[in-house]
């Protein structure tokens, strides 16, 4: 089943990537319900990540199960068995998501809008670029020319990559993460960009002393975790608890006209009523890319500042 599935979404994606200019996209997520895996391209490689199951189950018996899943991804997509990668995704707390789990540094530069990115299917639960914030990022690079841009949570930066393409006059990408930082460096070296203000903060200390600075930003992209408690952090971020608070202070460091782009990739999650009188738009719609037909993206909202 997951053989017929993964041919016949590669040969309709095919043609649509080859198109627009992407080798990294989503071939399945969940598509049968007792396969409760995700495949994503990463050009030569793919990432084949398991689900949580609601129930426990033999070890064993799923690394058998997986390795099977494995073979049949393999034979459809024409592609050798190590060029597979599993991962196995759990409800992560705190910065596991984002904390090393190897070292073997299985790489490999991606096509994107075209501009190149670097992925990492080996050394962490995520590879570095999520395939769900594609049109997100193009749109950025659409409204980019000339204006100051800030990035918070900035991860590897690609959000950064696409402001600095658009001609952005200035790019100020916010992380605690000195390796993602140095990895969002890369993908700005590898598209021949400046790399702008590569800031390591907290991204709410940064935020508060920008203000008592009176700095403001035209375009503000606020994608933030779930959940952290990173040790380095003042506090902890609840997404759901405390994202009112984060889009109200990025709200009073926007310019005259500036937009807020604000993404959640929470289940369930809902707005706060009481986020302040902003232009608010609902713009998941219009992020869907055709990989992401009948599947499950990441909310985003719009705010214009008044």
């Amino acid at each position: 089943m997951l053989a017929n599935r993964l041919a016949k979404r590669q040969k309709h994606l095919r043609k649509w990537a080859r198109r627009t200019g992407t080798d990294a996209y989503r071939l399945y997520d969940r598509d049968i319900p007792e396969i409760p895996l995700c495949i994503d391209l990463y050009a030569c490689l793919v990432s084949l990540s398991l689900y949580e199951r609601p129930y426990e189950k033999d070890e064993a018996e799923e690394d058998l199960w997986l390795e099977a899943m494995c073979e049949a991804a393999a034979g459809a997509l024409g592609i050798e068995r190590e060029a597979i990668y599993i991962r196995r995704r759990k409800r992560q707390r705190g910065t596991a998501q984002y904390e090393r789990v190897s070292r073997a540094a299985r790489e490999v530069i991606v096509r994107e809008g075209g501009l190149r990115f670097r992925v990492n299917l080996s050394d962490y639960l995520d590879s570095g670029l999520f395939p769900d914030r594609r049109r997100l990022r193009a749109r950025i690079r659409e409204e980019a020319a000339d204006k100051k841009v800030l990035n918070l949570f900035c991860y590897t930066g690609s959000f950064s990559v696409y402001a600095a393409s658009g001609g952005a006059s200035s790019v100020d990408s916010v992380d605690l993460s000195s390796p993602y930082l140095e990895w969002a460096r890369t993908n700005f070296t590898l598209n021949a960009l400046n790399p702008g203000n590569l800031v390591r903060a907290d991204a709410l200390l940064f935020m508060e002393e920008a203000k008592r600075a009176r700095k403001t930003w035209d375009i503000i992209i606020l994608d933030p975790p779930a959940f952290s408690n990173s040790k380095r952090m003042r506090g902890t971020i609840d997404l759901g608890r405390d994202h009112g608070e984060l889009i109200k202070s990025c709200l009073s460091l926007l310019s005259p006209g500036g937009t807020l782009y604000f993404s959640a990739n929470t289940k369930g999650f809902k707005l706060n009523a009481q986020v302040p009188g902003a232009g608010i738009e609902d713009i998941t719609e219009k992020m869907r890319d055709e990989d992401f037909r009948g599947k499950r993206i990441p909310l985003c909202f719009k705010f214009s500042s008044e």
